[in-house]
C-alpha cells in the first residue's frame, strides 16, 4: 500500500519549492521530468539507457548544473573552526529532489533474494567509522578540534536527508547496482568508490583519496547488508564525526 503513495514524495518536494520561491518554473519543469524518467521510464526504455541517462541527470542536478533552483540559505557563513575557511548550511532543492526521487525509486524495486551478510556489514561499519577519521588526520587534511556547534541538529537533518541520502542513492543504489551486474561484486563496488572519490577531485586530490576510501566502505555495506539505510547513515555518521570532532568543512593549510 505504501508504494503507491512513495511517488507522492518528490512531487511534495518539487510542489514545497515552488510554493517558497527556491524552485522556479524551468525547475519545476526540469524536476518533473526527471522524476517521471526515474520512476516511470524503466518500464519502456531498455535498462542501459535508462540507468545512464538517470545517472548523467541526477549528477547534474547533484552537482547544481541545471538551472531554475535557488539554495535556501538556513545559516549564513560562520566559522566552525579557526583553521578552516567560513561554511554557510544550505538545502539544495536539486540535490534534495535526487535523493528523494532515487530513495522512491529504490523503495519500489523488488526485495532482494540474496540473504544479507550482517557480520560483514557490522565490520565494515565499524571500520569505515574508525579509519576514514584516522586517515584524513594522518593526511593534515584535518586536526582535532573538538565541538557541538549552535544549530548542529538543523545541519544534521540536512546531512542525513539531503547530502547523504542522494550521493548514497546515486552511488550506490543507482551506479553500484548498476556496476555489480556488469563487474561482479567486488569490481562493481570499487569502480563506484572509485568514481566517488574522482568527483570530490575539484575539492583537492587529497579530499577525492579520502572521498574513495569512504566510499569503498559505504559500498561494502551497501552490498553486505543489500539496505540502502546503512550506507546512508554510515556516510551520515562519518560527516558527522568530521564536524563535532576535527577542522570543519576542511583544514586550510
Amino acid at each position: 500500500m505504501f508504494r503507491k503513495f512513495v511517488p507522492l514524495l518528490p512531487a511534495l518536494l518539487l510542489l514545497s519549492g515552488f510554493a517558497l520561491g527556491y524552485v522556479q518554473p524551468v525547475g519545476l519543469l526540469i524536476g518533473a521530468l526527471y522524476v517521471a524518467w526515474v520512476l516511470y521510464g524503466e518500464r519502456y526504455i531498455p535498462r542501459l539507457p535508462w540507468a545512464l541517462l538517470s545517472l548523467i541527470v541526477s549528477l547534474a542536478l547533484a552537482a547544481h548544473l541545471l538551472p531554475g533552483t535557488i539554495s535556501w540559505t538556513l545559516w549564513p557563513m560562520r566559522q566552525m573552526s579557526q583553521d578552516a575557511p567560513a561554511y554557510a548550511l544550505q538545502l539544495s532543492w536539486d540535490k534534495a529532489l535526487v535523493g528523494v526521487t532515487l530513495l522512491a525509486w529504490w523503495l519500489r524495486r523488488p526485495r532482494p533474494s540474496e540473504p544479507a551478510s550482517t557480520d560483514f556489514a557490522t565490520l565494515t561499519v565499524v571500520t569505515t567509522l574508525f579509519a576514514v577519521p584516522l586517515l584524513a588526520v594522518a593526511s593534515g587534511m584535518v586536526v582535532w578540534n573538538p565541538k557541538w556547534p549552535e544549530g548542529f541538529w538543523l545541519w544534521m537533518a540536512v546531512n542525513l536527508g539531503v547530502i547523504s541520502l542522494a550521493e548514497e542513492a546515486v552511488f550506490r543504489g543507482l551506479l553500484q547496482t548498476m556496476l555489480v551486474q556488469r563487474l561482479g561484486p567486488f569490481g562493481g563496488v570499487f569502480a563506484a568508490s572509485v568514481l566517488f572519490g574522482l568527483v570530490h577531485f575539484p575539492i583537492s586530490p587529497l579530499f577525492a583519496l579520502v572521498a574513495g576510501i569512504a566510499g569503498l566502505g559505504y559500498g561494502l555495506s551497501f552490498h553486505f547488508s543489500g539496505r540502502l539505510v546503512v550506507p546512508v547513515l554510515l556516510h551520515g555518521a562519518v560527516n558527522c564525526l568530521h564536524l563535532l570532532l576535527f577542522s570543519y568543512p576542511l583544514r586550510i593549510v
